[in-house]
């Protein structure tokens, strides 16, 4: 009977459990979703400070964007300008150097007109000539030497070959018909040669 007993009062507390215990098949899939999507939906709810300073930062970047474009924009105008002055004034510095040459030729001139000795043409125009190439020298150029020298592609344009009786000639330029220049240490010129065969 004892054992009856015991019996009952594990059914007893099989059957409780059982009844307490909620399946899945209790619930549909649909009430499932709608309580998650429910609690998903809840917005979190942001203080009042927080949006304020959130906002007053996004102002802040807006204002900086607007400086920076607007300091962009002025660059971009400056640079401009400048290199439009410095294209019109690039040979300024050259210019205002050869107004002395030009003052000395026009006093030549002058004097060419005044008198018949040819001496002291001569002389005038040599002056004017040793000046000018002083000032040409003053602004960074050098004549580059060709002559006798190895002919060189990197320097020399070949205008004609001729035949030359020395040997030591071949290969070598031997007429300059135009002289070649160097801007500070930049080729600005070819010289046109003759090179001997």
């Amino acid at each position: 009977m004892e054992k009856n007993k015991k019996h009952s009062k594990e059914q007893n507390i099989n059957n409780t459990d059982s009844e307490n215990q909620v399946n899945a098949s209790d619930f549909s899939v649909e009430e499932i979703n709608n309580e998650n999507e429910a609690e998903q939906d809840v917005p979190e709810i942001i203080p009042d400070e927080e949006i304020k300073k959130l906002q007053d930062e996004l102002q802040e970047q807006k204002d900086k964007y607007v400086r920076l474009f607007a300091e962009f924009d002025n660059y971009k105008r400056r640079t401009s300008k400048e290199r439009i002055e410095l294209i019109q004034t690039a040979g300024k510095e050259v210019i205002v150097s050869m107004l002395q040459v030009l003052d000395d030729a026009d006093r030549a001139e002058k004097q060419m007109q005044e008198t018949d000795d040819p001496a002291h043409i001569k002389e005038g125009v040599q002056l004017v000539f040793n000046k000018l190439r002083k000032t040409l020298q003053s602004q960074g150029l050098k004549a580059m030497e060709s002559l006798h020298t190895d002919f060189d592609v990197e320097k020399d344009e070949a205008i004609t070959e001729i035949p030359v009786d020395d040997k030591k000639l071949k290969g070598k330029v031997v007429d300059v018909i135009e002289k070649g220049y160097f801007l500070n240490d930049k080729l600005i010129r070819f010289a046109k040669v003759v090179v001997g065969k």
